[in-house]
């Protein structure tokens, strides 16, 4: 086991110090240990919260419309005004929060973003007035937009680059198992046999509240990226965390690891400017900004196509009753987890490419045959769930690799603020443009009209998914650094003499 950082000399006043460490590397070479559970419980787990939320609010939006509730409201305030609401919190909170998590460290801003969610949804349930839900609808997206920009980049930086794929695709598709349990949840909470109107959907949301905590709990104990550290003058502290990290996973395996195969020199820098981000994600890498968008935006309409109109849909066509549809979402909620859980792997050993055209490809040709059953009448409720379960095993994979993508193809001191721009264009794409473009067709009563929004988002995911059989990175079993090289790389000097 080796250290080896090297130091040059202490710089003067407003100078940068350079040092050569091999923490990347470290990292990189680490077999899978309960450190690394404890980074996945810690940070991933906070997904479920998100799709649990968003699930909820969907389900409950009825009751608490009706007299009764406690809260003076309408249904359509609730899924038109709040859900743009919470949507533009979303995209305000990864904008504003990954310029912070880039500046002041990976750790300090999970920990705010998730307290920011736990307040402001504990403040929902406690709404009295409709501009009190707004509110703080607005601010629980803000705190969940905040978490997609802090969790995604510390977690592919403290994950090795073997298992880095899979890990990160299984953790952004368990905002499913969020879906699930918030579909079976509100079930049982919406219940007047066994809670009051006023005080279900309440309860609904503190039960968020109480798995927030559990998990505030366990991501104390998650460590600031080493990544972060060593360039932003914390070299020490970055080889003493992976250092004690190395100890305890050799204890636990009885072994001892081999020493890192390279290292790194970089310059050291408090902070990075804006203006450097911008023009390092599309100066310098435009392919990759321009794979990231066309992934992001195909996924987003591909979902709105389904999921927004998913309950009008069953309703208007197969005569679902209303307090019905909640099961039919669990089934197409399970599929989606199912994809990124089963076809992950393969992200790390078939190849970025192969897998992200092809998961993007195969659910919008899936969905373009989904809309010719559906013209043609030859589906029943059953069916048309059972495609749909089909088509979103393969886009939650697409969907998933979608935010890989974005944080590891970028270098390491733009990551949080490149996740937090796509993450923002997505969500605006998907809830603001979506719903607008989809409203109408679903809801029309027309065969033909929801047919067509369903061939609208299958063409965008197949151009994206053509997009990236061109454009994607292989990135796979990779170190961050190969991908994509650190702005404060310090290249070694040429020697004239040689010519080397």
């Amino acid at each position: 086991m080796a250290s080896g950082v090297s130091r040059a000399p202490a710089p003067g006043p407003g100078e940068t110090s350079t040092v050569t460490t091999a923490v990347p590397a470290r990292l990189d070479r680490l077999p899978w240990s309960k450190w690394h559970w404890m980074i996945v419980i810690g940070l991933g787990t906070v997904w479920i919260l998100d799709g649990l939320e968003v699930t909820i609010v969907g389900n409950v939006a009825g009751r608490i419309a009706e007299d009764g509730s406690g809260l003076d409201i309408s249904a359509a305030q609730i899924t038109g005004v709040a859900a743009a609401l919470y949507v533009a919190g979303a995209c305000s909170g990864a904008l504003f929060f990954g310029w912070l998590t880039d500046r002041y460290g990976r750790k300090r801003l999970f920990m705010v973003t998730l307290v920011v969610y736990l307040a402001a949804t504990a403040m929902t349930a406690l709404s009295f007035e409709s501009w009190w839900f707004f509110l703080f609808r607005f601010l629980t997206g803000f705190g969940i937009g905040g978490e997609y920009a802090a969790i995604n980049s510390a977690i592919d930086e403290l994950i090795p680059s073997h298992y880095r794929g899979r890990v990160d695709l299984i953790i952004n598709g368990s905002y499913w198992l969020g879906a699930i349990g918030g579909s079976l949840l509100s079930i049982v909470m919406l219940d007047t046999d066994i809670f009051p109107k006023d005080l279900g959907w309440r309860l609904s949301f503190a039960l968020g509240v109480v798995l927030g905590l559990v998990i505030l709990l366990v991501r104390r104990h998650v460590p600031e990226s080493p990544r972060w550290q060593f360039i932003h003058g914390y070299g020490t502290e970055a080889e003493k965390l992976v250092g004690s990290v190395e100890k305890e996973i050799e204890a636990e395996k009885g072994l001892r690891l081999p020493p890192p195969d390279r290292e790194i020199t970089i310059h050291q820098r408090k902070s990075i400017g804006f203006g450097l981000i911008a023009k390092t994600v599309f100066r310098s890498y435009p392919r990759r900004a321009v794979l990231g968008l066309s992934l992001f935006i195909g996924q987003a309409f591909l979902y709105n196509a389904i999921t927004f109109g998913f309950g009008t849909i069953l309703i208007t066509f197969f005569d679902v009753p209303t307090g019905s549809t909640g099961y039919y979402f669990a089934v197409i909620a399970a599929g989606n987890f199912m994809g990124p859980l089963l076809l992950g792997k393969l992200f790390d050993t078939v190849g970025r490419r192969i897998m992200i055209s092809s998961t993007y490809l195969l659910s919008g040709i899936l969905l373009f045959g989904t809309a010719w059953l559906f013209d043609r009448g030859s589906l029943t409720a059953t069916t048309m769930t059972a495609c749909w379960c089909v088509v979103l095993f393969f886009a939650s994979a697409g969907a998933s690799s979608a935010y890989l993508t974005v944080s590891e193809i970028f270098p390491m001191e733009t990551r949080a603020m490149a996740i937090a721009f796509f993450y923002a264009l997505g969500t605006a794409a998907g809830g603001i443009s979506g719903p607008l473009l989809f409203a109408e067709l679903t809801e029309s009563g027309v065969v033909g009209d929801t047919a067509l929004a369903f061939r609208i988002g299958a063409g965008l995911m197949c151009a994206a998914g053509l997009v990236a059989a061109f454009l994607a990175v292989n990135a796979e079993r990779r170190s961050l650094e190969d991908i994509a090289e650190p702005l404060s790389t310090v290249r070694s000097a040429p020697d004239t003499r040689t010519g080397t």
